[in-house]
């Protein structure tokens, strides 16, 4: 089980990265806060200080076409918060290949 799937790169959370020294990222959703924060550890050589969860509901999506209008939702992940230690850093572009 792959437990990081992704850094979450929005805005929001680049300003959470900024000010409160916070990353996020889209976790498996089997995965628990123990093992979010062991991956976060060995995969980037950080201390994590705390994990904090959420499932977030994918959106509703529409649209009209021939047979009329078609709805359906986009699916649903789970995303975590990771705070670090001050003075730590996590660089996302420097483990790009």
């Amino acid at each position: 089980m792959e437990i990081l799937k992704k850094p979450i790169l929005t805005e929001k959370a680049s300003i959470l990265t900024e000010k409160l020294n916070r990353y996020a990222f889209q976790v498996d959703h089997r995965a628990n806060k123990l093992q979010i924060k062991n991956a976060v550890e060995k995969m980037f050589d950080v201390h994590v200080k705390s994990v904090n969860t959420s499932v977030v509901t994918g959106k509703v999506k529409m649209r009209q076409t021939k047979t009329g209008i078609s709805s359906g939702r986009a699916p649903k992940y789970k995303k975590a918060i990771i705070t670090l230690n001050d003075g730590e850093v996590i660089d996302f572009y420097s483990t790009i290949q």
